[in-house]
This record gives C-alpha cells, sequence and structure tokens, in this order.
C-alpha cells in the first residue's frame, strides 16, 4: 500500500465507500469534455496545482461526502449523467470520492446517473501530451516536470 492508497486521518470520520465507480480512460473524457452530460470534479486540495482539467470543478475530498447530497441535486437539475472524480493519479481521494458519490446514488435509487473515477488523474492526463495539457485550465509546464521520469 502506498502513501496515496491509505486513507489520510480525515477519512477515518466518514463511512468507507461501499462502492467502487467504474473507470473512465482519459479518451473517452477528452471525447466527451464539452457535453454537458459530463462533470469532471477535481478533489485536489492542498496539492490543487499545475493546473485542472478544463470545465472541473474542485471539491476537496476532506469535505466531499457532507457535500455530496448537494453535487447530486445540482447534477439532476442539470441533467448531468456522468461525474468522473480525480486527484493526482486517481489511487486514493478519487476512487473514495466516486465510491461515496456512487453509495449516494445508489442510496437514491437512481440508474440514470453514473459515478465514475478518471483512470491516472491529472498526473496521466498531462502525461498524455499536449492534446491534453491544451485542456488543461492554468497549466503550468513547470510544475509538472517534477512528475516526468529521470533520462539517463
Amino acid at each position: 500500500m502506498t502513501s496515496e492508497d491509505k486513507p489520510p486521518a480525515w477519512a477515518a470520520a466518514f463511512p468507507g465507500p461501499r462502492h467502487t465507480a467504474a473507470l473512465i480512460p482519459r479518451e473517452a473524457v477528452m471525447s466527451d469534455l464539452s457535453s454537458p452530460q459530463l462533470l469532471l470534479v477535481d478533489v485536489r486540495r492542498t496539492d490543487f496545482e499545475g493546473g485542472t482539467i478544463r470545465g472541473s470543478l474542485n471539491l476537496p475530498a476532506h469535505s466531499f461526502y457532507m457535500n455530496r447530497a448537494v453535487l447530486y441535486d445540482l447534477c439532476k437539475r442539470a441533467g448531468v449523467k456522468q461525474v468522473a472524480f480525480y486527484c493526482g493519479s486517481s489511487n486514493g481521494r478519487g476512487p473514495r470520492c466516486s465510491g461515496w458519490f456512487a453509495d449516494y446514488i445508489a442510496e437514491k435509487g437512481d440508474t440514470d446517473m453514473q459515478s465514475l473515477t478518471l483512470a491516472g488523474g491529472i498526473k496521466g492526463w498531462v502525461k498524455a501530451g499536449a492534446k491534453y495539457t491544451e485542456n488543461v485550465d492554468g497549466y503550468e509546464a513547470e510544475y509538472w516536470k517534477q512528475f516526468e521520469p529521470e533520462r539517463k
């Protein structure tokens, strides 16, 4: 278990998600990026740097559980069918929040809305190249260099 996989201290205050949301590949998100039926939710807080995928809503993971009903209501009113969550690598906070949202959708008996996790998170998005970084609001190339593998 890596440090990103281990639940942070704040997560202990909330129940673990009962559902595991499906992964959505970045290619599928890219093709639907301007669709009003898809909402991207960036759950980063202190590492909310280097930019965010265009059109994303920032709802930090530490406060998401208490606000999932509000997000659900807003999505229903707006006709959103898919909500895709992401964090840095989508190994911890992103899947946790998408699981909590999937739990809430199931509690409501809603079969029209789907909770998803963006495979690879924003790090995977940025690593995919210019086609993807052109769709990052506030993109800071210098920030992302720290995640590039060292070349020998």
